[in-house]
């Protein structure tokens, strides 16, 4: 059992254990080989190998010391030391400079309130170091990022702190991965194992609502797999939508890389109109409905190829109201009203039809692309072969 005052490997002073789990405990102590009193002080992670402690948290302890040694940052702790002790149990020792200060979770449950000001300089300064992660080769991920691991420092400043569950990210397709992270804030493709890039914005987006609302991300309520904050912080419409796509679920609608979600921060994000409305509770004006010559501007989120309408140009018209769309009917020109109708469908049958919503819209066309692909393709091929078929016979 380990108590303040002992000494490790004759270099390491315990002197305040600083917390304990069944997996490891850290402690602060003072560095005996450094004669520099401003960095003696250190963060000393020790992992007990045994008990409820398994070869797999072994392996996440010596990879989060094997990257440290590689990361230069000045809002990362440097790697100092890694040790083993074999003294009745046998442990490893992780040593790293010890940031002074308090966690974004000790200043939430001291009820701080965060701005949006502040929540946004955190924000960029947090990214920046994201990008300096993500931008090395390979990739290191930190997959836990939460309050509890960001500190602000004496200095003012945030520090991205313990790395238990990093991950340089694997170039070989198929690899897999120890999942990790923390439920609210991990997002549903790090659950699967296929961490990315993306997947450290998820949480950081969700950490910086956390500071937002107060409330965290696991206690938010959910809709279509989205968290629901809008309604728990006063935020200006733009910081808003950035947030929203920091957290989206599905990966190819988050942001990319760090450096992409910076540059948009700064300078800002440009709603749909459902967006903006979902947002910023201003009513969307739904102008479906008012005739195909109607002289107005359909929504952006329903531009776009009609695959429906192109494979299907006999049927589709009749569900969409698009009755110049029967021009498909007519022999030799058919095709030609097929291109316009996959070009202008969506246009067409917006202005057409009333519509609920552009969700209701969007559903609707994309059950005619799914009917399109499984029954307008067949029977396109069987009219050719058709066509073929006859032309052969009559020579």
């Amino acid at each position: 059992m380990l108590h303040i005052g002992e000494i490790l490997r004759d270099r390491y002073q315990l002197e305040e254990q600083l917390s304990e789990n069944e997996i490891h405990s850290i402690w602060r102590a003072k560095d005996l080989a450094v004669e520099d009193p401003a960095r003696e002080s250190v963060l000393v992670k020790l992992l007990a190998l045994g008990g409820n402690v398994q070869w797999d948290r072994l392996k996440l302890f010596e990879r989060e010391a094997q990257i440290l040694q590689g990361i230069d940052h000045p809002q990362i702790p440097k790697y100092r030391d890694y040790f083993s002790i074999d003294d009745r149990a046998l442990w490893f020792g992780l040593v790293e400079d010890y940031i002074p200060g308090l966690s974004l979770k000790e200043w939430l449950s001291r009820s701080k309130t965060f701005t949006q000001p502040e929540v946004r300089q955190l924000a960029i300064a947090l990214l920046k170091i994201l990008i300096y992660l993500h931008e090395l080769s390979p990739p290191v991920l930190h997959r836990d990022i939460k309050p509890s691991n960001i500190i602000i420092g004496e200095d003012k400043r945030p520090y991205l702190v313990d790395f238990g569950a990093v991950q340089n990210q694997s170039s070989v397709e198929g690899a897999t991965f120890t999942v990790v992270g923390s439920y609210g804030y991990t997002p549903m493709e790090q659950f699967g194992g296929r961490a990315v890039p993306a997947s450290d914005l998820y949480a950081l987006g969700a950490t910086l609502i956390h500071l937002l609302t107060g409330t965290s991300p696991a206690d938010l309520p959910v809709e279509n797999f989205r968290l629901q904050f809008s309604h728990r912080a006063s935020l200006s419409p733009d910081f808003a939508r950035w947030l929203e796509k920091l957290i989206e679920p599905d990966l190819k609608q988050r942001f990319s890389s760090a450096r992409e979600a910076l540059d948009t921060l700064k300078a800002g994000l440009k709603p749909s109109v459902e967006e903006d409305s979902r947002l910023t509770g201003v009513a969307f004006k739904n102008n479906s409905g008012c005739g195909i010559k109607a002289d107005i501007e359909v929504p952006e989120a329903i531009k776009g190829w009609n695959w429906g309408a192109f494979f299907l140009p006999y049927f589709w018209p009749l569900s969409n109201r698009v009755w110049i769309g029967l021009l498909a009917c007519i022999p030799n020109i058919g095709w030609i009203m097929a291109f316009f109708l996959g070009s202008k469908g969506n246009e067409w049958a917006w202005k057409s039809r009333r519509w609920r919503s552009i969700e209701q819209f969007k559903a609707h066309q994309r059950g005619w692309a799914i009917a399109g692909m499984f029954i307008g393709i067949p029977m396109a091929w069987m009219y050719m072969y058709f066509i073929v078929t006859l032309l052969h016979w009559r020579k």
